[in-house]
């Protein structure tokens, strides 16, 4: 039988796509139906599907797969939607450890991080998940179970292991940011909220500015000064609110009262410190580390026989998505962990692409204000 060919991914003169047919026969050929037919994931029954597998039940070459799957943006839309009819017909999956030694590019970001359990670095792992996947990465993630420097090794390893093209370590505690500060990878390492200066290779938010808006929002109403209910003392971000707390204070030649009982971000903790500052003072405005804390706060303001913000007005950070929901609703300090999370990957595409310890700027907070704070009482 003779067979007629077109020329090999010829290019339409008017369309500009490319489309890459099998040769055509002049009869209708004979039909494989075990490819057809097969379990999605298998080809005749057997073996996993290949990218050979697909351009035969598309009736292209696999170049053309290979433009389909790597977004190639020339392709027929006729063409594309066989292919991807048939990627999914056969259950194909590309093969990435192939694919990552031919282009020696494994799409992949290697995350570190401990204390998920706590609202911040959960939401900063969740944005850059969400700015990753846009930028057609994935991420692998790693948790410390500790503080240490065996725990991060660890944890590098694993992810190199993986062969990341950046690692990105979600910094929490003063000792992780000492830790990897210390390390010497191969790959680009991109700190997040470790270090709050703006230098390069580090993504963050503003938290001395917020601690600011927090007590200067207070100071405005015309409170003489405001207490703090402060973060456990080893976390970056706690140490920089307190210091933007001291700041606010101090600019306005207001007294800076002692710190209240230390909390460990939890609704307990915050419940647990008003109890005791209750049991000494009766200030009227308050500014709590983060929302939970204050959530607890606003308990023992109310057993102890105080309304909020009749008797005392209370700020909090982070701005839950229960913080609108509280009684009264919390006014709080927002901070935007989605555009955290698109800094943080703009530094790592900025560097895979050869620029040399680039900066994003510390992202600026938000005063949200809602019910918990007024004027003080007469």
């Amino acid at each position: 039988m003779r067979v007629k060919t077109r020329p090999f991914a010829q290019r339409d003169r008017f369309t500009g796509t490319y489309d890459a047919p099998m040769p055509e026969p002049e009869v209708a050929p004979t039909v494989n139906t075990s490819a057809a037919t097969a379990a999605p994931g298998r080809v005749n029954g057997n073996n996993a599907p290949r990218m050979e597998d697909v351009a035969g039940v598309a009736g292209v070459s696999h170049q053309t797969v290979s433009r389909v799957l790597n977004d190639y943006p020339h392709i027929r839309p006729a063409t594309r939607d066989r292919v991807l009819a048939a990627i999914e017909e056969l259950g194909y999956r590309r093969n990435i450890a192939a694919r990552t030694l031919v282009t020696r590019r494994s799409g992949t970001i290697g995350v570190i991080t401990a204390d998920m359990s706590h609202f911040g670095p959960a939401s900063i792992m969740l944005g850059l998940e969400s700015a990753s996947r846009a930028a057609g990465y994935s991420l692998s993630l790693e948790g410390l179970p500790e503080i240490s420097a065996a725990s991060l090794r660890t944890a590098v390893d694993r992810v190199l292991d993986q062969a990341v093209e950046a690692v990105v370590i979600i910094v929490a505690h003063q000792a992780a940011l000492a830790l990897a500060q210390s390390l010497h990878i191969t790959v680009p390492l991109v700190l997040v909220e470790g270090v709050l200066s703006a230098t390069p290779l580090t993504a963050g938010v503003d938290q001395i500015a917020g601690a600011r808006l927090a007590t200067n929002h207070l100071l405005d109403l015309g409170h003489r000064s405001v207490v703090h209910l402060p973060g456990p003392g080893d976390w970056l971000e706690a140490a920089a609110r307190r210091e933007g707390w001291t700041i606010a204070l101090e600019e306005r030649g207001c007294p800076v009262p002692a710190l209240m009982v230390e909390g460990d971000w939890t609704s307990r903790s915050g419940y647990e410190s008003g109890v005791a500052m209750l049991g000494e003072s009766r200030p009227t405005a308050v500014f709590a580390a983060n929302d939970q804390m204050a959530l607890g706060l606003l308990r023992a303001l109310h057993e102890a026989g105080l309304r909020v913000p009749e008797d005392v007005s209370l700020v909090g950070f982070d701005d839950l998505p229960e913080s609108g929901f509280f009684t009264p609703p919390l006014t709080t300090v927002r901070q935007d962990f989605r555009e955290l999370g698109r800094r943080a990957m703009a530094l790592v595409l900025r560097v895979l692409a050869g620029e040399l310890n680039p900066s994003e700027p510390l992202v600026e907070p938000l005063l949200i204000v809602r019910s918990s704070t007024a004027v003080p009482p007469s």
